[in-house]
């Protein structure tokens, strides 16, 4: 049914998207004002020559999720986009020249885990089925769902669940009871990495990223990660929502305990029942409203480390790489502990190559390769004092170094163009705070369900918050839920609001 209460969003990331689909289907007029030329946010995408890049999420995580989401759109997601099956997840490289193909083939598994520990492979299905046992209570209890006071999650019973998945033990303490080999340890708790921790800090609940992995498998959409954000406004746009790019905001407008729209970055003043950021919960707080002890005490909060990303077009492709390709290094522990802990970049670090030629032979020119590399690094906040153009080029050197290692020995002469992105650049680009390109929150233990940033500010009881700083926490399918909420939560009060 169709209102006239007006919505205007900031931001067209993923969670901007889900929440104007859901508002303008309860009959709200909605509109997003956007800063770049193009959505996405985290999830955009860059075309040159040929070559196509994924810029942010490059995994098609949690397919679960993605359904569930897509259903109460009101849509059929096998229909909405075609998938491409990934029978390796990933490839995983060892300093010791070995390599792991991480697997949902449960055979192809056992082989090479048996190889390494006999009796492993057992083992790996018991974690595997209390991980994914964990992401089904985490997200009936503790994440798919609104909190609208402390008391219903703060409770007994939350209390015990939390203690059953884990969420009292490191995960690198964990993962000690099911295997002994350094590289079943590495292969199981990598994962942390892609919600921005250390498995040496974050809680053995994230034990359900790759008992996710393992469990419900994984697909590529064809053209990439984008192609989910280009259906999403697609799906908007015929529902009436209206898309406003090169529009930054420069000030959300507030009076007493309500906010009454945007004011523009040129001076454009926006009336608005109903605002919701999709742009960085710390820099709305810090930078859209006025100053406030709230805005001090999410920056006192732990944020997720950044990344230093490399896109190359190749004049040569490269078959020996999987889709997903993870390279580890022997002394994982202090190649961690010098980004989160230390705030620096050791000598051999970790990263991820992304090479979706691989499944999706339009990334890039017949006969030429499209891959990304990520490197985990600290944040701004964590490296303050590092200089970054000379970490960019040490790391560089670095992956040619391992590359070389893993036979890859001329990957540094077929690099027809590089495209870089630093922290900084995440900062500038997408607004997030500390360059921390994971979230921006991290996913501590106090900073997740009641404690984690609501979606609605405490004070302008209008305003509210969607993205993978506010609940439930970050990365597609958990922002793809955070839409939901959020819109969710805004049409309760609105109920509530009405009643006499």
């Amino acid at each position: 049914m169709k209102t006239n209460t007006k919505v205007s969003i900031i931001g067209s990331g993923i969670g901007g998207i889900t929440t104007a689909i859901f508002m303008a289907q309860s009959g709200y007029t909605v509109d997003v004002y956007e800063k770049n030329s193009h959505p996405g946010g985290r999830c955009g995408q860059q075309v040159r020559e040929g070559h196509r890049f994924d810029l942010g999420a490059t995994i098609y995580f949690l397919p679960s999720v993605y359904e569930q989401v897509f259903t109460k759109m009101g849509l059929n997601i096998d229909e909405c986009f075609e998938f491409l099956p990934i029978n390796t997840l990933y490839r995983i490289y060892y300093d010791d020249g070995t390599t792991f193909d991480f697997t949902d083939d449960h055979t192809r598994l056992a082989e090479q885990m048996e190889q390494r520990e006999p009796g492993s492979f057992k083992r790996a299905l018991t974690y595997t089925r209390h991980g994914y046992h964990f992401l089904k209570v985490g997200l009936g209890k503790l994440l798919d769902r609104n909190f609208f006071n402390p008391f219903q999650f703060i409770t007994i019973r939350n209390l015990i669940q939390i203690l059953r998945i884990k969420g009292h033990l490191k995960h690198a303490q964990y993962i000690k009871r099911f295997f002994k080999h350094p590289h079943h340890r590495m292969a199981f708790t990598f994962q942390n990495i892609y919600v921005g921790q250390s498995p040496y800090q974050a809680s053995a609940l994230f034990s359900m990223l790759p008992a996710a992995e393992i469990t419900e498998g994984s697909l590529f959409p064809k053209g990439g990660m984008h192609a989910i954000v280009e259906k999403m406004i697609a799906v908007a746009e015929d529902l009436g929502v209206q898309f406003h790019y090169n529009h930054p905001v420069g000030e959300i407008k507030t009076e007493k305990s309500k906010t009454t729209g945007l004011i523009l970055a040129d001076g454009q003043v926006i009336q608005s029942d109903i605002v919701v950021a999709n742009a960085d919960l710390p820099y709305v707080y810090r930078e859209l409203l006025p100053s406030s002890l709230k805005a001090s005490w999410i920056n006192r909060h732990q944020f997720t480390c950044s990344a230093l990303v490399f896109h190359w077009g190749l004049d040569k492709a490269y078959t020996e790489l999987s889709h997903h390709n993870v390279f580890l290094v022997d002394d994982f522990k202090g190649a961690l502990d010098a980004i989160f802990k230390q705030g620096t970049l050791g000598q051999q670090p970790c990263f991820y190559i992304h090479a979706p030629r691989k499944t999706d032979p339009e990334a890039a020119p017949e006969g030429q390769d499209t891959i990304s590399v990520v490197i985990p690094v600290p944040n701004l906040k964590t490296g303050r004092d590092l200089d970054w153009q000379s970490i960019k080029e040490s790391a560089r050197e670095a992956v040619f170094t391992r590359l070389a290692k893993a036979g890859l020995s001329d990957v540094k002469d077929h690099i027809k163009f590089e495209i870089c992105h630093l922290p900084e650049d995440w900062e500038s680009r997408v607004n997030v705070t500390k360059g921390a390109t994971f979230g921006s929150l991290s996913h501590k233990i106090f900073q997740m369900g009641y404690f984690r940033p609501h979606n609605r500010h405490p004070q302008y009881k209008n305003l509210y918050f969607v993205g993978g700083s506010t609940h439930p926490g970050n990365g597609i399918p958990l922002i793809l839920l955070s839409g939901k909420l959020t819109a969710e939560r805004i049409v309760h009060d609105q109920i509530n609001r009405s009643k006499p």
